[in-house]
């Protein structure tokens, strides 16, 4: 098929290069603009954009896909359909009518569940045990489009976003390549959703990242790697951050202390020797237990190795 692909980050690579192999003629890569990065501020390509540059596949950077000279510029290509994998932007009407057969979005997340920009840190926010990958044909709508295909998947206990992230891209790639033939055939068409269903993820913000220990330590664990790497989670002790980036909820008689039940929320413990971390937080139900942690201005320890530099922060009560 003659496909313009859209897409930016990373993971999106993964899609992108499979489309390549299976022989699909890629006619333009729209990614993001570049921009700084780096402590060195550098312009950097995103890494859709530096795949196809290696493959000699066209990049398109629009600012916004609005102007009618970009959906003119699209046109021109005559694609037969458009794929999108987290290209960051929502596609406007006349964008959408180019393809003869459509706009195919990979979105990780079994829809109508968890429409919007953070399907999988809301997952993990949830504490699912099953996720999964949905083909679905793009609309004026927010991930409201007819259903294409979809294929569940596992959340394995230590996935954290960035992890589940990948793999769901690497599955979506798969689920992908098994749709398009059909597709491009017309034996396969699109399954409207049931909206009555649907639930919705919002963009993330720093503040979502703040850990608040009167919370049960389960949802605590899932608060951590739903939102590593971005924006972390964290607390803060005697007025410096203190991101946490690994935790593992406990039970109260993993404590090594007398009265473990009556410690306040928000108190870091010492562990009993051979758990999986060595010191934690009581929590409203359970304790987190810290097993790597970074201190503002620090570099990443784990927690044998704080509590060696810090022996003052047992006892001491979190925020502080």
């Amino acid at each position: 098929m003659r496909i313009i692909f859209l897409g930016t980050p990373g993971y999106s690579v993964t899609v992108l290069s499979s489309l390549f192999e299976a022989g699909h003629e890629l006619l333009a890569v729209v990614t993001r603009a570049d921009k700084p990065a780096g402590r060195g501020r550098s312009v950097e390509s995103p890494p859709t954009a530096v795949w196809a540059r290696e493959h000699g596949v066209p990049v398109l950077q629009p600012t916004s896909l609005r102007p009618p000279e970009v959906a003119a510029e699209f046109a021109a290509l005559k694609p037969d359909v458009m794929v999108v994998a987290s290209y960051g932007r929502i596609l406007p009407p006349d964008i959408l009518a180019v393809p003869v057969k459509g706009c195919l979005n990979v979105h990780p997340s079994l829809l109508p569940k968890y429409r919007g920009s953070s399907p999988v840190a809301e997952a993990l926010l949830q504490g699912d045990t099953v996720t999964g990958v949905t083909i679905m044909l793009l609309d004026e709508g927010m991930d409201t489009g007819p259903i294409v295909a979809q294929a569940e998947y596992p959340v394995l206990d230590d996935d954290t976003s960035e992890s589940l992230m990948v793999r769901m891209f690497e599955r979506g790639a798969e689920l992908l390549a098994r749709t398009l033939p059909a597709w491009d055939s017309g034996e396969l068409t699109g399954k409207p959703q049931d909206d009555s269903l649907a639930t919705h993820s919002r963009r993330l913000e720093k503040s979502d990242g703040e850990l608040d220990f009167t919370r049960p330590g389960k949802q605590l664990s899932d608060q951590v790697r739903a939102l590593h790497p971005w924006p972390g989670a964290f607390t803060r002790w005697n007025g410096k951050t203190l991101k946490v980036l690994k935790a593992v909820p406990m039970s109260l008689n993993t404590a090594d202390h007398e009265n473990a039940e009556d410690v306040s929320a928000g108190t870091v413990v010492a562990l009993n020797s051979g758990e999986a971390a060595s010191l934690g937080v009581a929590t409203s139900n359970g304790i987190l237990g810290i097993v790597e942690v970074q201190l503002e201005g620090r570099k990443a320890s784990d927690g044998n190795a704080f509590l060696r530099g810090h022996a003052d922060f047992l006892g001491a009560r979190l925020p502080s």
